[in-house]
């Protein structure tokens, strides 16, 4: 759904069906997320706000502007602790939180701006700090996880193939 269709034309209001069936589908995508991140965007331009969605569509992350009273509705019908919403916010949110962490950490890297920060986060089923979610964001996601196993498995088996190669070399120079 896009935001116009949310927030409406300027001048327009917003329905109160149209309130609450955003309300309902940000109940069940809050409900089915692994992690929240709550962050301030005053100040941001628009073109910098673009960019964080285009940054979380490649990594299939939803970023929203939510009403901060139509987002408490949807974080409460979805079991979460109360985020203390306040002032403007951006929500960003998905099913990975590695993925959900290191969008907010990169473009706020990314922009260097005081205009975005991270305000609050729920992950792991519980309410998070900034430290948590920049931790998170450090992390190795999963593929590269399995490209450093597979390189574990393969090394003993490299080594093996380089020992024998050297000791055809030396039987081949003392026959």
């Amino acid at each position: 759904m896009a935001l116009l269709e949310i927030t409406g034309q300027k001048g327009e209001k917003v329905t109160k069906n149209e309130k609450i069936k955003l309300v309902s589908e940000l109940t069940e995508e809050f409900k089915n997320s692994e992690a929240i991140v709550v962050c301030n965007y005053k100040g941001l331009n628009v073109k910098s706000i673009e960019l964080l969605r285009n940054k979380a569509r490649t990594a299939n992350v939803k970023v929203q502007v939510i009403k901060n009273s139509l987002a408490a509705i949807a974080v409460k019908n979805a079991d979460i602790s109360d985020l203390g919403l306040k002032d403007t916010n951006i929500f960003v949110w998905g099913s990975d939180q590695l993925a959900v962490s290191k969008v907010v950490v990169n473009f706020k890297k990314e922009i260097d701006s005081e205009a975005f920060a991270i305000k609050t986060a729920f992950v792991d089923g519980s309410v998070a700090d900034t430290s948590k979610v920049e931790a998170l964001a450090t992390m190795p996601s999963r593929e590269e996880l399995i490209a450093m196993l597979l390189q574990v498995w393969n090394a003993p088996i490299t080594n093996f193939v380089v020992g024998l190669d050297a000791l055809r070399a030396k039987k081949e120079q003392s026959a």
